[in-house]
């Protein structure tokens, strides 16, 4: 391994670039493009139990340096992902997968992740914990340290593979709720998930989203990112995976100061389907440019600045 390689959670990657769940299909579509084993990995689209059509249209807005979507977890569901998806990016893909893991119920969470643990590629599991708990009043399990720690043991029972849990920006203090999936057996984190936002169309004097509201990602989001990795890297003794508003070589190395081991990239991708490349392909002039060595000597650099 070279000068950007990173260890997630025991597994090497040759660099920490990661495009991010809902940014990257299952692949094999961005394989057309260039070749994907450039990247350190890639967290697939967000599978669920059953199939979902999604939210109603429309549900994309664009905003100031971002966008709002409210896709509404639009996927095949997990026996598809396993006979249809899985298979065509394995002709594709030679490295572990992440898998993005979504649920309405704690059993859901373990039924999807239990089906998917058999599956070689997969390496990692990262557990979506944005989504609403129908059992609990519609309110996320990422906004509840209890809630959020019953679906990461309720996984954690059904693997021995890597587990990440994906928290929602959406509340007061991350930190508790990170440090509760930690103590239910989490082996990472990845935040932050999309900031809960809205436009309004000044013609119809209407919420531009059929949906109302949905998640604000992009650009300017990347401070609140940062805050929150920081936070959150301080708090706990697992690795975190950085995410929000990436967009350069500079972002990513400001993630990984901030306490990220690898860094996801989002919604630069469906600007850019050759950002991810791109910003691997800048990594090693940026390193130079700031007198870094080796990526992973620079995890967590700012707690001591």
């Amino acid at each position: 391994m070279g000068r950007l390689s990173v260890n997630l959670c025991g597994i090497e990657l040759e660099n920490p670039v990661i495009p991010a769940s809902g940014t990257f299909g299952f692949g094999y579509e961005f394989a057309e493009l260039y070749d994907i084993n450039v990247l350190g990995t890639f967290s697939f689209k967000g599978t669920t139990r059953e199939p979902r059509f999604g939210n109603p249209t429309p549900r994309i807005a664009e905003c100031t340096a971002g966008m709002i979507n409210a896709v509404g977890l639009q996927n095949p569901g997990v026996e598809k992902v396993l006979t249809e998806e899985l298979p065509k990016l394995k002709a594709c893909f030679r490295k572990p997968v992440m898998a993005n893991v979504s649920g309405f119920s704690v059993e859901d969470y373990a039924y999807t992740v239990q089906k998917l643990d058999a599956e070689e590629q997969i390496g990692w599991f990262e557990v979506n914990v944005s989504c609403p708990n129908v059992h609990g009043g519609g309110m996320s399990f990422g906004t509840s340290p209890e809630a959020a720690a019953q679906v990461t043991a309720a996984v954690r029972g059904v693997t021995k593979k890597p587990v990440l849990v994906k928290l929602s920006p959406n509340v007061t203090d991350i930190v508790p709720i990170a440090k509760a999936c930690e103590a239910a057996g989490a082996d990472g984190v990845s935040l932050i998930n999309t900031l809960l936002g809205m436009r309004i169309d000044l013609k119809t004097k209407r919420p531009v989203i059929a949906n109302v509201m949905g998640g604000f990602s992009g650009p300017a989001i990347l401070p609140v990112a940062l805050r929150m990795v920081y936070q959150t890297a301080k708090a706990v003794n697992i690795p975190v995976v950085g995410m929000g508003g990436v967009g350069t070589a500079e972002d990513v190395i400001e993630m990984m100061l901030a306490g990220a081991s690898a860094v996801e990239v989002g919604a630069a991708n469906l600007t850019d389907p050759f950002a991810c490349p791109k910003i691997i392909e800048a990594l090693p002039k940026t390193m130079d440019r700031y007198g870094i060595k080796n990526l992973k000597d620079i995890i967590g650099g700012a707690f001591h600045g």
